[in-house]
């Protein structure tokens, strides 16, 4: 059994982006989401959290409070979550009033993951908020902190929560997120005493720099006295590398097509075999993990050791959904401590 001393102690969670396939309809890739989340339950992770994307042809998951509400009722014990919704789009007691009627109906289990891109283009992005003079984000840390008041977190003297109440009676709050991929949301984190997701996973660099901001400007705060890290990692997992690599391929060529402003459904792994740009969708600088079950862990790792990571969250892109599953049951066989959780 693959051992790597220094995932120990590290929580392992899933994102999941509910990618559609070449032919595949939205219900199709709603229900391979609903199925990993099961599996995930059975093995034990901490955390499913599904985003938020809107106007995509390659992206079946728009509104994932919606998506929670449904992942929660068929599973039993893992934190369901939002990786992330984008606050920007939509007034703070809505998703406050969401989020609140989440938890009240599975109580410790919803996480709220918030984040202030727009998770879309600008266009999809003026319709959502209906006017184009509401595309900046400068309203984000007031909104943010309104959302925090109603789900029972104030931090300032006045706010939304004076007014208003996003559940008349709750007995419990969920746990708030932050989530980013920049220096901002790192900064804004720690000054909040935050939990703080580093999106690792978007290949764009930045993860430890915005991890020493998030470290230095932490201050300890009613629901957190000491930082938490949670970095995501894009990571496929098979019984052997050519296997991995043969599941990882079409994963290659849509990541290829985004950096080019092509949004295009997953391919089959034959069709990616096949494809023109596959050789150069395997060059393109990458930090996602593919491999054999000893390979990916010593690199998950790797990474926990350089980032000081309490909690990895690893979102697997592949065209089969078996291939999947295998992946996550893989990667909690061989985890640290997996066999005492």
């Amino acid at each position: 059994m693959v051992r790597v001393n220094h995932l120990a102690g590290v929580a392992r969670s899933l994102l999941d982006l509910s990618v559609l396939n070449d032919g595949q309809s939205s219900a199709d890739a709603l229900l391979a989401t609903t199925q990993l989340a099961v599996r995930a339950d059975e093995l034990r992770y901490t955390r499913f959290w599904v985003a938020e994307h809107h106007n995509m042809p390659s992206v079946a998951c728009t509104a994932p409070t919606v998506m929670m509400a449904h992942l929660a009722a068929v599973t039993r014990q893992i934190h369901v979550g939002s990786g992330g919704v984008m606050l920007p789009n939509h007034a703070p007691l809505v998703v406050a009033e969401q989020f609140a009627m989440l938890e009240a109906l599975h109580p410790g289990r919803i996480d709220v993951g918030i984040g202030r891109a727009p998770g879309t283009d600008l266009s999809t992005a003026a319709a959502l908020r209906r006017s184009p003079d509401l595309l900046g984000a400068d309203d984000f840390p007031r909104d943010f902190l309104d959302l925090m008041g109603l789900l029972g977190d104030p931090r300032t003297d006045e706010g939304l929560w004076q007014r208003f109440r996003a559940t008349p009676a709750s007995s419990s709050s969920p746990h708030v997120f932050l989530l980013g991929s920049s220096g901002y949301s790192a900064q804004l984190a720690g000054h909040l005493g935050l939990p703080f997701a580093f999106a690792h996973h978007f290949d764009t660099g930045g993860t430890l720099q915005a991890i020493e901001l998030y470290l230095e400007a932490f201050r300890p705060s009613a629901v957190l006295d000491a930082p938490y890290i949670i970095v995501t990692s894009n990571v496929l997992v098979a019984d052997t590398a050519e296997e991995a690599d043969w599941h990882a391929a079409p994963g290659r060529i849509t990541a290829l097509g985004r950096r080019t402003g092509r949004f295009v459904p997953l391919p089959s792994p034959a069709s990616a075999a096949a494809h023109p740009d596959l050789e150069q969708a395997n060059r393109l600088p990458t930090n996602r993990i593919v491999g054999d079950a000893s390979t990916a862990l010593a690199a998950l790792g790797s990474l926990a050791d350089r980032t000081g990571a309490d909690e990895l969250m690893l979102t697997a892109v592949a065209y089969d959904l078996a291939a999947r599953v295998r992946s996550i049951e893989l990667l909690a066989e061989h985890w640290p401590g997996a066999a005492d959780a």
